[in-house]
């Protein structure tokens, strides 16, 4: 029998090691096959699986039919190409929505909100939405309540426009063709040149403003949480309040203080990642 181990290109050595918790078994070939596929942000064919992993094809086959079953795995239009299933991403959002580092992250959330006084959110990408991972709410008594776990689309919020400016050109296409430019204001960019346009924006200044784009009288502004290796940061700080309150130029005058807060947030991710690191030599 094939072993695990040989379909786990690229992981790390703890992953690899068929002696570990769990072995040769059948579930653990199945837990390496989803980290070959989640390594990478691409769609992988049986072919293409077969050429990575270097296992034969009715293998595979029969692993990926047990994968989408459970719905781990979903096929995309073509019939022919897997990507990440509906529950395996809950799974993932599930995990940073109730991780060890929560109530670190939280206390920060908390004094930003003491020190500009409005309602401050830490987001994720999932999907072609934006997933709210924490919110703390101003105490003003004008407020839009939006709970930890609410989704936003990705092309009219002030976070997704940030995560969308870290794609390539060509991730972006891929992503929006399956997220329809839906209207929810007459400020929502529906266009997508013009919607281009802001994400090259965006990636020049470093943040980016929702300005009623998704609910009416909201003004967001955003900016990332650094992830300390020069990858993709998949988090996201932001800012929102009544435009009766906040306009954009104001906006603009919290950036240093939300820049502060995300670094904050970095050197907290920073520290559990050695502590990790540490914890596995020990």
């Amino acid at each position: 029998m094939i072993r695990a181990m040989k379909i786990v290109k690229g992981l790390t050595p703890e992953a690899q090691d068929p002696a570990g918790p769990g072995g040769d078994s059948p579930t653990m070939r199945l837990f390496s096959l989803l980290e070959v596929m989640a390594a990478k942000d691409q769609r992988y064919s049986l072919q293409g699986l077969v050429e990575e992993t270097g296992l034969p094809k009715p293998t595979l086959h029969r692993m990926l039919q047990q994968l989408e079953g459970a719905g781990l795995l979903q096929r995309e239009g073509d019939g022919r190409h897997y990507g990440i299933g509906t529950r395996l991403r809950r799974l993932a959002e599930n995990l940073l929505l109730n991780d060890s580092l929560h109530g670190a992250r939280h206390t920060v959330l908390r004094q930003l909100v003491e020190e500009i006084g409005e309602s401050c959110n830490l987001t994720a990408l999932s999907g072609s939405e934006v997933v709210y991972l924490d919110r703390v709410e101003t105490a003003a008594p004008l407020r839009f309540y939006l709970h930890s776990g609410s989704r936003v689309p990705v092309h009219c919020s002030a976070s997704g426009k940030i995560f969308l400016s870290q794609m390539s050109a060509a991730q972006r296409r891929r992503l929006l063709s399956h997220a329809p430019l839906e209207t929810y204001t007459p400020r929502t960019l529906t266009d997508p040149e013009a919607l281009e346009k802001e994400v090259q924006r965006v990636r020049k200044d470093g943040y980016a403003i929702d300005h009623e784009e998704f609910l009416p009288g909201l003004l967001c502004i955003a900016t990332l949480v650094p992830s300390g290796d020069d990858a993709p940061s998949n988090l996201c700080i932001a800012v929102q309040a009544p435009v009766m309150r906040l306009d954009a130029a104001k906006a603009k005058t919290l950036l240093p203080a939300l820049q502060r807060a995300a670094q904050a947030l970095s050197r907290i991710d920073a520290d559990a990642a050695s502590d990790r690191v540490d914890h596995a030599q020990a």
